[in-house]
């Protein structure tokens, strides 16, 4: 069975004969290939997927770049909503976010065209509403809008035609943002670090789905848990990732992202890892993660 596309490596039990040998992923269930996707005969509506944890430093960022870029190698029409005003994932992908227009101008004008906004990346079919500094403003100037939670999902609307799969890059917390992307979305993708203090807030984090699920968007549901900066030679790594297929089972993803330096070196170039280093196990893990998320139904 291949182990193409794995950013770590998988263990084998049971028999000594090939036929009986059951191949083991990180998360201690059978290892299973996923096919290539196939190519769409038309583009749209959009599913709206938003990638949430409110601690920082968890791989949210680099998973919505390197998600998008392999997507988009796959044929989809991708938008990567830049919704920090860190502004982080238009730095990795090369966007110039000084003196032009961003989310925050389409958060305080609903009637303005998204088009004006979005900027083309040099990955073919992925594109990029970025965002800066100015969007931490945004939700003072939102706070006393009528339907404030669901201002996102307007803007959202009249683009959604237009993707096979939207992006949100939320900020690490729960504000109104946030709550804005989680309105918007059609599911959640939790990127989670294999260290313990990052499973703690897991739950808070899914306390809010569930409000928002309950008060403002019925259809919202969990995509799946991604295991990030995952060292298999490291016991803590191995006992995070068992207590999160404990809590979560199948809703967490067979694909496991590994720790390397590749990742900052490929933000600092402006690239997805899947071009700067396309044959480094890094970037075969986030192509196998575009594949698993279509074949779960995720992504058209």
């Amino acid at each position: 069975m291949t182990k193409a596309g794995d950013s770590v490596s998988a263990s084998t039990k049971g028999s000594k004969t090939g036929a009986d040998e059951v191949i083991l992923g990180p998360t201690g269930r059978p290892y299973q290939g996923f096919p290539t996707p196939p190519a769409l005969d038309s583009h749209g509506p959009a599913r709206i997927i938003a990638l949430c944890n409110q601690k920082g430093g968890v791989g949210k960022t680099t998973t919505t770049i390197n998600l998008a870029a392999s997507l988009a190698g796959y044929g989809r029409r991708v938008l990567a909503i830049d919704f920090d005003p860190q502004g982080a994932l238009s730095a990795g992908l090369g966007i110039q976010t000084h003196d032009v227009p961003t989310i925050y101008d389409l958060l305080l004008d609903t009637k303005r065209d998204p088009r004006e906004v979005i900027v083309q990346t040099r990955v073919e079919g992925l594109d990029v509403l970025p965002a800066n500094i100015d969007l931490s403003a945004a939700e003072v100037h939102l706070v006393n809008e009528v339907a404030r939670e669901t201002i996102l999902a307007r803007v959202l609307r009249k683009v959604a035609a237009d993707y096979d799969v939207i992006l949100i890059d939320c900020q690490p917390s729960l504000g109104l943002l946030t709550v804005n992307a989680l309105t918007a979305a059609h599911g959640v993708l939790i990127p989670l670090e294999c260290e313990f203090f990052a499973l703690r807030g897991v739950a808070l984090l899914v306390e809010t789905i569930d409000k928002v699920r309950d008060r403002l968007n019925p259809a919202i549901q969990l995509d799946g848990v991604l295991a990030t900066m995952y060292d298999p030679r490291t016991l803590h790594s191995r006992e995070v990732l068992e207590r999160v297929v404990e809590a979560f089972g199948d809703d967490v993803l067979e694909t496991v992202i590994g720790r390397t330096v590749k990742f900052p070196d490929a933000s600092v170039s402006g690239m997805p890892i899947t071009e700067f280093a396309p044959e480094h196990a890094a970037a075969q893990a986030y192509l196998r993660l575009a594949r698993e998320l279509v074949a779960r139904g995720a992504v058209a």
